[in-house]
């Protein structure tokens, strides 16, 4: 994979460097010290994958991000020395397109290769979702067939671009929202907490994490909460799997109903939401123009996969007709 880091301390910039040579099939093609240089930079010789700091001079990673996938979009991993303080500049960096997000390796402390190893799986990971080891992710993002005609539950799966792309959704929906929604966002679950209290403010809906055996319900909604796929049981509750263990990419969710795919990179979410529309459920995919990254929805619409194809504003007024009916 052709690597780019972007930071402006040398002594990160070198870190970056020696978990890199653990993997001699990563080449580091250039560095910049600030996002105006990496933007630059990127527009001159686009990369496979940005290793993008937060807190640089000139122009910071958020806005870098924004401006690299407006114009010359490639594959984006964050890289801080502090997630935890720095956790609103990381979803806004996720809702300009950045895939995930990771500490910088430690230098010379403890055995460098473990150090490493962190970095070295998401780089994997990402490499798998954007085509680089020869295959593909299927997360399957679906939902729960509910007793009867009616359809109460709605499954969204983002990913690149999802953080935004799911505050405006949640925001076209009122408080009293008749049917129950789960989100799939892919974020590592150290995240997860933090996102949810994000988009619950954001939003103005109740967010939180899903919990292992309770059913969803309308009046909150739950966001997957652990490295694990998500899956509604026939007794109507949720249950957290390592299943199926070749899935890269986590959590993913199984089921169901109407199912809604959003911005993201890669093929996530095609199959299930094709399996969705095949058993007679509404399936909707976010539209090419309101995409921070036309991947997911792309290849559900490239297979036939959505019933429809809304720009982003416009797909929860559509859940509310739906859902009055």
């Amino acid at each position: 994979m052709r690597v780019a880091i972007v930071n402006d301390m040398p002594l990160a910039v070198e870190a970056l460097r020696r978990a890199l040579n653990f993997e001699p099939s990563h080449e580091v093609v250039w560095v910049a010290g600030n996002g105006l240089e990496a933007v630059q930079r990127c527009a001159e010789l686009t990369p496979d994958l940005i290793l993008m700091d937060l807190i640089m001079p000139v122009m910071d990673g958020v806005e870098a991000t924004r401006q690299i996938m407006a114009q010359t979009p490639c594959a984006i991993l964050l890289v801080t020395v502090d997630r935890q303080a720095n956790m609103s500049r990381v979803f806004e960096a996720m809702g300009h397109g950045a895939l995930d997000v990771v500490d910088t390796p430690a230098l010379g402390v403890g055995n460098p290769k473990d150090a490493a190893a962190p970095l070295l799986r998401k780089i994997l990971n990402i490499g798998w979702l954007i085509g680089q080891r020869g295959s593909r992710v299927r997360t399957e993002t679906t939902s729960a067939r509910t007793s009867g005609k009616r359809q109460s539950l709605v499954a969204i799966g983002s990913s690149a671009g999802g953080p935004a792309a799911l505050e405006i959704l949640l925001k076209g929906l009122p408080r009293d929202f008749p049917a129950a929604i789960v989100l799939v966002q892919h974020v590592d679950q150290v995240f997860a907490a933090g996102m949810a209290e994000w988009l619950s403010s954001a939003s103005g809906l109740p967010v939180r994490l899903a919990r292992e055996g309770e059913p969803p319900q309308s009046g909150v909604v739950l966001l997957a909460g652990t490295n694990h796929h998500i899956r509604l049981l026939k007794n109507g509750t949720l249950a957290y799997t390592a299943e199926p263990v070749n899935e890269i990419y986590r959590p993913s969710i199984d089921g169901d109903a109407v199912g809604v795919l959003l911005t993201g990179m890669g093929r996530d979410g095609a199959q299930g939401l094709k399996l969705l529309r095949e058993q007679g459920y509404l399936t909707i995919a976010q539209d090419q123009q309101s995409s921070a990254v036309y991947g997911m929805p792309k290849a559900a619409a490239a297979i036939d996969a959505a019933v429809e194809i809304r720009p982003l504003d416009r797909i929860a007024p559509r859940l509310l007709e739906v859902f009055a009916q």
